[in-house]
C-alpha cells in the first residue's frame, strides 16, 4: 500500500492551496482516508476524513468551514481544498489510510509542508 500527498507549499495568509492523496495497492469496499497534520512543538492532530462508501466526512473544529475535503473512488484520491488559510494553519500535512471499520489508521503517506506566511 502506497499514499503519495502532495500540493503544499508556501502560501500567504487568507489564500488557498489543495492537497492531493493518492493511495494504491489495496482493494476493498470500505476505506477512510484522513489528513492529519503535525506543527512544529505540537501533537499531530487529525484535520479531516472521509469515508469511500457514503462519503461521510468530517472536520477538525478549527478547519470546518474553511477547508473541504472530497475524494474521487475511481483515482483512490482524496482531496483537500484549504482555504482562508492563516498561519496557524503551518504544518506538514500527512494523508493516512485505514481498510475496514477500524480505529486506527494503517498506512501513512510521506507529509507535504504547508506554510502560511506574509
Amino acid at each position: 500500500v502506497q499514499l503519495q500527498a502532495s500540493g503544499g507549499g508556501l502560501v500567504q495568509p487568507g489564500g488557498s492551496l489543495r492537497l492531493s492523496c493518492a493511495a494504491s495497492g489495496f482493494t476493498s469496499d470500505y476505506y477512510n482516508i484522513g489528513w492529519f497534520r503535525q506543527a512544529p512543538g505540537k501533537a499531530r492532530e487529525r484535520v479531516s476524513c472521509i469515508s469511500s462508501d457514503d462519503g461521510t466526512t468530517y472536520y477538525e473544529d478549527s478547519v470546518n468551514g474553511r477547508f473541504t475535503i472530497s475524494r474521487d473512488n475511481a483515482k483512490n484520491t482524496v482531496y483537500l481544498q484549504m482555504n482562508s488559510l492563516q498561519p496557524e494553519d503551518t504544518a506538514v500535512y500527512y494523508c493516512a489510510l485505514k481498510i475496514g471499520y477500524k480505529a486506527e489508521y494503517d498506512y501513512w503517506g510521506q507529509g507535504t509542508l504547508v506554510t502560511v506566511s506574509s
